[in-house]
Parts: structure tokens; sequence; C-alpha cells
């Protein structure tokens, strides 16, 4: 392991008296994820245990932000490590303790600890999100461990949703974690995660018991354990993948078809980012291409204001999913589903993920719908 952080150094040679073209730019840090299925698991404890093996090792760590929420156990990991001093950020009469970035930045460690990877930050911070703060120290070439709970990755916010019942507001987008060197699982039983929760190892006791009696349902518990297994076993394929295409001894597997692609059809429906989220996961799965294509029609003069915005976070979500979005336009007397059929021949579309509109069923007897 200590070796791995000595890859990202790069020596620039120049001949005596030459001055440099161009300003050094350090490489980019490396990225590892702790995922875990809820809090609880241990994402932080195991975060803080490598760390102080690195330090132990002589690796330069700090700790940007770590919140262990009283656990003693936790809290006695901190101990042993540096910790950057956090930076008070006044709010509509309260004051909050947020990461100090630039302290992190300024002090340049070789690794730095950065907790609860999809917070928001408040209000005035130089990012909306803290994933965008440890993008900048990457780009700084510093390294970053960080943790993620996977009800806040994009992808699977509509899966979440259908198993506890709750809408997830802060999301992590998928190409951060595809863009990760490690995403290691910290996974536990429910039956341990549960104990732990009695225990007031979570949560203090009052708050325990809410929470296991919504959110953190012991089926609940079942259902996002698979979410992160599997998100983390497809990660894991991309590895491999990666690995066998690197090294002309290795097994290889069969390769996917060239130009195949997923079209995925948006509208302003709010029922849109689950088409998006759906097709996402097929590309990933089926390890392809995916774009999106939206349909402008003289009909979009009648939108409300409502519906302009739904579009615009329709298209927001398909390009921070890693998609793009493609506009076309209708004339009169052609059909919509000709126009995107037309498109999704010339770019070699193999499969077209669309909504099913909800019409009246005299109207479904009688006329062709867009998907039909």
């Amino acid at each position: 392991m200590v070796d791995d952080f000595d890859k990202g150094e790069t020596e620039e040679l120049l001949l005596p008296g030459a001055a440099p073209e161009r300003e050094y730019k350090a490489a980019r840090g490396r990225l590892k994820i702790f995922l875990g299925a809820a809090a609880g698991v241990g994402k932080t404890y195991r975060m803080l245990s490598q760390a102080n093996e690195l330090k132990t090792a002589g690796i330069d760590v700090v700790v940007g932000i770590a919140e262990t929420h009283g656990r003693a156990e936790t809290e006695a990991l901190l101990k042993g490590l540096e910790v950057i001093p956090r930076k008070e950020m006044a709010y509509q009469g309260a004051t909050f303790d947020e990461m100090d970035l630039d302290a992190v930045l300024a002090r340049r460690p070789k690794v730095a600890l950065v907790d609860e990877l999809a917070h928001t930050n408040v209000p005035g911070s130089r990012h909306s999100k803290r994933y965008q703060d440890v993008e900048e120290l990457l780009d700084a070439g510093i390294e970053v461990f960080t943790t993620l709970n996977v009800q806040h990755v994009e992808s699977l916010n509509e899966d979440v949703q259908q198993v506890t019942g709750v809408r997830i507001s802060e999301t992590v987008p998928d190409r951060f974690l595809e863009d990760a060197d490690e995403i290691e699982l910290v996974d536990i039983s429910p039956e341990e995660l549960l104990k732990r929760f009695r225990e007031g190892k979570v949560y203090v006791p009052a708050k325990a018991e809410q929470a296991t009696k919504r959110f953190f349902k012991k089926g609940n518990i079942f259902s996002l354990r698979q979410l992160a297994l599997r998100y983390t076993a497809r990660q894991v394929e991309g590895d491999l993948r990666s690995y066998t295409e690197k090294e002309p001894l290795a097994l290889k597997r069969p390769a996917v078809p060239v130009g195949s692609r997923i079209l995925v059809c948006i509208t302003p429906s709010d029922t849109t980012q689950r088409l998006v989220r759906i097709a996402h996961t097929l590309a990933s799965s089926l390890e392809t291409e995916w774009m999106a294509v939206y349909v402008e029609s003289p009909k979009e003069s009648d939108f409300t204001d409502q519906a302009l915005k739904q579009l615009s976070r329709n298209m927001w979500l398909v390009e921070e999913l890693g998609g793009k979005v493609n506009i076309l336009f209708s004339s009169a007397g052609t059909h919509l589903a000709q126009i995107v059929m037309d498109f999704a021949k010339e770019h070699e579309v193999d499969m077209i993920v669309a909504g099913a509109p909800n019409q009246p069923g005299w109207k479904k007897y009688f006329g062709v719908s867009f998907v039909d």
C-alpha cells in the first residue's frame, strides 16, 4: 500500500539554465471511497484505522474532517492523527463547522481524510457540495480517503426511495465514484447493525429508536446492503476489465459489441428522472454508451414555468450521470416517434428507454401512443 502512494509523483527534467515553459502541475491525487449500506457499519472507523497504519509507515496524513458522532472507539483513533481545525461559518443567525479547504490545501499532506462525501456545505462556502471540495484536493495532487453511504449514490436514488419510502436529497454523481481509484466495501450483517443501534453506538438512544422504526428497519437494511454489494461488485468488474485489457496474458472476456448504444427519451415530466437512471444503470451493466434525446415541439410555448424547470432538472441529471443531451426539432406532420427513430438509426442505437404516457383507456384504445 505504501508504494502505491508514490506512483502519482512526477518529475520534469530541464537542461542547465533552461526555464520551464509552463508552471508545474501536480499529478491528480488518488481517491479511495469507503462505501457502506448505512450509517453505523464502520466506514469512518475503517478509514481512521487505515490512516493510522499509513502514519506508522511514515506517510504524511491529516484529517480534513471526521464525524465521530460521539463514538468513543472512533474518537480514540483520532488521537494519533493531525486534525486540521474546522472553519466556522455563519448562516441565518447560527454557526456551523465546516472543513477548512484552504487550510488543507496550504498544509498539503500526502493523504487527507474527508468524511461524509455527500455532505452539503453551508451556503457561502466555495463549493456547495463536499465532493466538490474533494475534487479540488485531488486536482492539487492530494490523496483523499472519504466515506459514503449507498443511498447517496445518484443512480440508486430511485431504488432507495422504493426500498425506504424516503427521497434522499444529498447525492453524489456516479462519474465521481467511477473515477475513484479504489472503492472498499465496509459491510456488517443487518443483525449486527441493529445491535449497534440498540447499544447507542450509532445514534443517541432516542434518535436510534426512531431510526430503527423508520429508515433503518431490518428489511430496509437488507435491501440497502444488497444495493451496496451489487454496486461494489460492478466497480470490481470494471477494474477486472481494465486489468485484462492491459495484460495481454490475462484471461480475456468476450468483447462488448462496438457501436452499441442506449438512448433515453426525456420530457418535462418528473417521471423522466427514473427513466434516466434506468438508462444509466443499463449502460453500466452492459458496458456500453448511452445518451438522451429531447424533441422540441411548437407546444413547448404552452409549458408552465414548473414544466420548464423540471425539463431543466431532467437535462441536468443526464449530464450529471455522464450522458449527453441531444435536442431535436419536430416539423409539422412528423410524428415524434419517427424523429427519435431516425436519430436512433443514425447513431446506431440498440435500445431505447421511454415512458408510456398516462392516457385514458379510451384514448389508448383508439390512438397510437409514442411508445406504441
